[in-house]
């Protein structure tokens, strides 16, 4: 079968994918020898804990959205592409090389041969049209992987290691979400065998590791897949100090992880307390300390532009001007991470820097922009207040913020330095992304605290688009949505452009309060060696992982 005219695609820096041998239409890929085989009930060595440090409602991929779940289940699951860690170009997979349509609407995928699932079945095309069957799929309720395929339309098997996609309209992005683990190619076997509630405890991939146990809340144990003969280039070929076994525990108190690394308990942690970090970074206890920026979207504050008085931009304006953002960052982060100037963090593809000329810290221009939309202290109360239709009201400000990640602490210091501008600041913690969407919905709210993150500057687009399932900001603009339509279809120049223009945008209107770039304080123990992290920064490369006892 035959697309007509096709070529090679190209992928660079900003988000296309370069095949060099383009006139061979061949990857090359570097091929891993290992050899043996274990049974999945023997407990194998080396062994090590890794610690997780968020418990979340679910760790299927195809179901669930949380970072956690990747940190596992990316050395379980192969994609069709990788993003080389160093380059962060896109590179073979599942996928020896790719065609792209004249139109943007077709990319055939060729599918390496000789590949088998951890069940023992093999991988073909008819594997890759099953995972996204079960994706699109209602009653799978994806949320991270369906979003990822933006307009896709269906696949066409052409044989059993061809598959073509179809997408309803060209989708620059698209590449890059067949190299995320959300769009991990799942065994058609254990599939069948299961259903959307039972399948996060039997999942099976092709990946370099296979799931042997998972106890809710407790742990998750993975082993190496003997047979593992395919992987990128990047994946080293292991050796008798490889690691071997990995159980997965959970951290959810900060103040544990430092102790765990410290004692034994646990050879790698992320998430560690910047102040902890701190003394890691002095070459405290012996611990490594790996910082990994994370791209995407920065913590960022949104504002509810559709309720009072944050339907005001002077309002708006202020609460940027009257925020001291690189005190909060020094403070609550110990100046381990960069203060953020827009929405998408200064490491993610098409980051405009001339946004952070649009943001400042000025505190007598701030007072001034809250004196021009009508607000005094009239009742001397220490509060600014403000006659809205004959009532009296304070410049009040509901915030709602997860209760992890220390945007607590961000919040508090806010409140703070708020009140000494007459800001009246209310706390409003949730527990989980699902007890915000349902703030969202309510939408009495002034600010949400949020991050996402991605290597393609397209994860904005649900956020500001009006009819964006992740609008918090309730911001609706015809120009917005048409720049945002356009950025996912159009070239890289294009691109580069339309989301300068996005980002201004943003910031002119005074739609978000950006705090800082996302950086994850990793830890590991000295024994740890060849530990490196892929392209999104949270997914650690277990593979490559081995263990060298210090004497």
């Amino acid at each position: 079968m035959r697309l007509g005219r096709t070529g090679c695609v190209v992928i660079g820096s900003l988000g296309l994918l370069l095949i060099a041998a383009c006139l061979t239409g061949v990857f090359a890929i570097t091929t891993l020898g290992m050899q043996g085989r274990v049974s999945a009930q023997q407990t194998l060595t080396p062994r090590i804990v890794y610690g997780l440090t968020f418990m979340p409602s679910g760790f299927d991929p195809h179901v669930n959205q949380n970072s956690e779940l990747g940190i596992v289940f990316r050395s379980v699951y192969d994609t069709l592409l990788y993003r080389d860690p160093n380059t962060k170009q896109l590179v073979p997979g599942l996928a020896d090389k790719v065609d792209k349509s004249a139109d943007g609407l077709e990319y055939t995928f060729h599918l390496r041969s000789g590949v088998k699932f951890h069940d023992g079945e093999p991988f073909d095309a008819y594997a890759v049209a099953a995972t996204l069957d079960r994706i699109v799929n209602p009653d799978t309720k994806s949320t991270k992987a369906l979003t990822l395929l933006g307009p896709y339309s269906r696949y066409e098997v052409i044989d059993p290691q061809q598959i073509k996609i179809i997408l309803n309209a060209p989708y620059a992005p698209i590449l890059d979400a067949f190299s995320q683990v959300y769009l991990g190619i799942a065994s058609p076997k254990a599939l069948k065998e299961n259903d959307a509630a039972t399948y996060q405890f039997h999942q099976v991939g092709t990946g370099p590791f296979k799931l042997v146990n998972y106890v809710p809340g407790e742990k998750i144990i993975l082993q190496r897949n003997p047979d593992y003969v395919w992987g990128p280039e990047f994946y080293q070929t292991p050796t008798a100090e490889s690691v071997q076994e990995i159980e997965f525990r959970f951290f959810t108190d900060p103040a544990t992880r430092a102790l765990a690394l410290e004692t034994g308990e646990a050879q790698i942690m992320g998430e560690l307390a910047p102040t902890d970090a701190m003394l890691f970074a002095r070459g405290s206890n012996g611990v490594q300390l790996l910082p990994q920026v994370i791209p995407g979207q920065p913590l960022q504050f949104f504002i509810n532009t559709s309720l009072f008085p944050t339907n005001d931009l002077n309002v708006r304006k202020a609460l940027l001007m009257l925020t001291d953002r690189t005190a909060i960052v020094d403070s609550v982060f110990q100046q381990f991470s960069p203060v953020a100037c827009g929405p998408l963090s200064a490491t993610t593809p098409f980051y405009d820097p001339k946004v952070c000329d649009l943001i400042k810290f000025d505190p007598q221009a701030g007072r001034d922009l809250l004196g021009q939309a009508g607000y005094a202290d009239t009742n001397n109360d220490g509060y600014l207040d403000k006659n809205d239709g004959g009532q009296v009201k304070n410049l009040h400000i509901v915030i709602v913020t997860p209760g992890f990640g220390m945007v607590p602490e961000v919040v508090q210091k806010l409140q703070s330095q708020w009140k000494e501008y007459g800001i009246e600041v209310e706390i409003r913690q949730v527990a989980n992304l699902a007890a915000i969407l349902a703030e969202f919905d309510k939408g009495d709210y002034h600010m949400v605290a949020f991050t996402d993150y991605g290597l393609d500057a397209s994860i904005i687009n649900n956020y500001y688009r009006s009819d964006g399932v992740m609008n918090f900001t309730k911001w609706k603009n015809t120009d917005l949505d048409a720049w945002l339509d356009r950025a996912v279809v159009a070239e890289d120049t294009e691109r580069a452009a339309l989301y300068s223009q996005i980002q201004t945008h943003i910031m002119e209107n005074a739609l978000i309060l950006p705090i800082r770039d996302y950086v994850n304080l990793n830890g590991a123990a000295a024994s740890i060696n060849g530990l490196a992290y892929d392209a999104y920064g949270w997914f650690p490369l277990l593979a490559n992982v081995t263990v060298i006892e210090q004497k």
